[in-house]
């Protein structure tokens, strides 16, 4: 029955939005500033961002597994979630800052410009993570989707950056790193299609 359940895409939309509802509760009903919902709103972006990453290199290395089947098939939902976190992340970041002034005037550090640059290359990809532009791009599709790595290279820097804290990025982005070589140098015939 929970299988039946969760196989409904609209039941796994929901828990993908749980937490970005729970966070606009909180900032509606004032508990909680613009500011205070930034570094929540970003970490589940990237979270989101890195489980969809780390799924054809699961594959690679362990073989097909149903668990891992399942969640091939919703890795595209995965990728649009962690888009609309980094978008609710800007609309925060908007916020927070209040005046165009203000943005433009720490655009170019680096914790800053990364952000925007990911979230440049972010929406080709949230964009086209639909069976129609699978269909209409072809070849093309599975070239454009890699713009997830660099995006997630300046989500790192992003993150750097911006909290002056190596730590906490590198917990989120290390298993990424060391599935993405593992591919990389160990070959395996259990390749995913593109979900």
């Amino acid at each position: 029955m929970l299988r039946f359940i969760l196989n409904k895409k609209p039941v796994f939309w929901l828990l993908l939005a749980i937490p970005a509802l729970l966070m606009l509760s909180r900032f509606f009903s004032g508990d909680v500033l613009a500011m205070d919902m930034l570094h929540p709103t970003g970490e589940w972006s990237a979270r989101l961002m890195i489980f969809a990453m780390i799924l054809s290199p699961l594959v690679a290395l362990l073989g097909p597994k149903p668990w891992l089947g399942w969640l091939v098939q919703r890795r595209r939902s995965l990728g649009v979630a962690a888009f609309a976190y980094a978008v609710l992340h800007l609309i925060f970041y908007v916020i927070d800052m209040g005046n165009l002034d203000d943005m433009l005037a720490e655009f170019w550090a680096l914790g800053i410009w990364t952000g925007w640059a990911a979230m440049l290359l972010f929406v080709p990809l949230a964009i086209t993570s639909n069976d129609a532009s699978m269909r209409r791009l072809k070849a093309g599709w599975k070239r454009l989707q890699r713009l997830v790595y660099p995006t997630a290279v300046l989500v790192l820097v992003h993150w750097i950056f911006i909290h002056n804290n190596l730590g906490p990025a590198l917990v989120h982005f290390i298993p990424l790193a060391l599935l993405v070589a593992a591919r990389f140098f160990l070959s395996s015939k259990f390749q995913p299609k593109g979900a």
